[in-house]
């Protein structure tokens, strides 16, 4: 017998082959791997991104509770007889459980700054960031940064500057607000003032 071509278009599967299909269509065992294959990448990114989140702004306590132990020792005159490397080592010593410095520093890779100066009057101590230039992104400018830490009764400022590298790319758009010239934003720069009067000190 002929069958044309139409007609074996329109015939039915095998029972059999029917039983495989349907199997098949009712199956949703590997479902929840795919799912989690494509959900997997942007959750893990989203968790590290608020872990770094976290440690960035405990770095940034970690930084003012030592600028607030290095001010004291400025206002009760314990360093006045450190130099600038001395001053900074201890400083070092204070933010050394998250946050790695050294006394020394290559200049085309400087992370810490620090700002110890004295001041005629407390109207004199500047409130701004030194920047290089007006732009959002600019570098950071430690020309006038010194170590003068005045003597009994002097006005007193203690400033410290970090450049907190930020490593997950979701929130580095956000939050990075420094960079170098002719580079991508890539750093968060942490901040931490004290500005005191000094004691009357021997």
């Amino acid at each position: 017998m002929v069958v044309d071509d139409q007609s074996r278009m329109t015939r039915k599967p095998p029972r059999r082959v029917r039983r495989v299909l349907a199997r098949f269509q009712r199956s949703r065992d590997g479902s929840t791997a795919i799912e989690f294959a494509l959900l997997a990448f942007p959750f893990f990114l989203l968790i590290f991104a608020t872990i770094e989140a976290v440690i960035a702004f405990a770095g940034e306590q970690l930084l003012e509770n030592a600028v607030d132990t290095m001010a004291r020792q400025v206002r009760t005159g314990q360093v006045k007889n450190l130099s600038e490397e001395q001053f900074r080592t201890k400083f070092c010593a204070e933010i050394s459980l998250m946050i790695s410095c050294a006394a020394k520093e290559d200049p085309n890779d400087q992370k810490l700054y620090l700002d110890v100066r004295e001041f005629a009057t407390f109207a004199a101590i500047p409130n701004y960031i030194p920047k290089q230039s007006a732009d959002q992104f600019s570098d950071l400018d430690s020309s006038d940064f010194d170590y003068t830490p005045g003597g009994p009764k002097s006005i007193n400022i203690v400033r410290a500057y970090y450049r907190w590298e930020v490593m997950t790319d979701i929130v580095r758009p956000f939050i990075t607000n420094i960079r170098k010239d002719g580079e991508m934003p890539r750093d968060y720069l942490m901040v931490a003032t004290a500005a005191f009067r000094n004691e009357n000190f021997p």
